[in-house]
């Protein structure tokens, strides 16, 4: 199963109401006692890998070049879901919350090491 780590522009609203339905889910600001809230992204990353955690971010600019820079080095990574403001706007906790049950529910049991998507916006359901 998916374990998730919100990036510090996500609500920890998101990561607890997630958490709360069973969904291993846990924001920047809490994880390790929010030791890495202010912390590179290629620290995050690595840091996410060794714990088998998927970093969920609005922060494309800065997280598709790196993980780019990884893949061509041959680096490893724990995964990485990017969300795009056109598709669903920060302030939109439903929506974020629909987007993210569906792709639990749609990724089942798959490995996503060395993984990068783009959030779709979730059902209605």
């Amino acid at each position: 199963m998916i374990r998730l780590l919100l990036d510090a522009h996500l609500s920890p609203a998101v990561a607890e109401r997630l958490a709360a339905e069973g969904i291993d889910t846990i924001c920047l600001r809490d994880w390790h006692d929010g030791n890495y809230r202010h912390a590179p992204d290629d620290q995050i990353l690595m840091a996410a890998l060794t714990e088998g955690r998927v970093l969920v971010t609005f922060d494309a600019h800065s997280i598709q070049p790196l993980v780019k820079e990884w893949v061509e080095a041959g680096r490893h990574y724990g995964g990485v879901v990017v969300i795009s403001a056109k598709t669903i706007p920060q302030y939109d906790i439903g929506g974020l919350l629909r987007a993210l049950r569906a792709l639990v529910r749609d990724s089942g049991e798959q490995d996503w090491q060395d993984r990068l998507a783009f959030l779709q916006s979730g059902s209605t359901s």
